[in-house]
């Protein structure tokens, strides 16, 4: 069987939060708790609520239906503006543009 609600929230919120470089602290800050809220939240030690799921998925621009139906599909419905840009590393093969080899 496939994850249960709960964990797909929980798999949900780490990858919104993965994609767009947001912090525990600066989505506790969205929800009015403190950072060992989430990190409980997350943890499965405490519960996520309705409203912590309204809140979350206003925060992220998404529909809170996108956000319950897993990472997958909140990370497909997060707007392009609110994911992290990261520079492409270059690999040890790879050389600078313009070098000889």
């Amino acid at each position: 069987m496939g994850m249960s609600s709960v964990e797909r929230l929980r798999a949900a919120v780490a990858a919104l939060m993965q994609v767009t470089g947001d912090t525990r602290a600066g989505l506790a800050a969205v929800l009015g708790v403190d950072q060992t809220q989430v990190s409980r939240r997350q943890s499965g030690t405490a519960a996520w609520g309705l409203d912590d799921c309204d809140a979350i998925a206003a925060h992220y621009g998404i529909d809170v239906l996108d956000l319950l139906a897993g990472p997958t599909r909140a990370c497909e419905a997060l707007p392009a503006d609110r994911r992290r840009t990261v520079p492409r590393r270059r690999t040890a093969t790879a050389a600078p543009k313009g070098a000889r080899r």
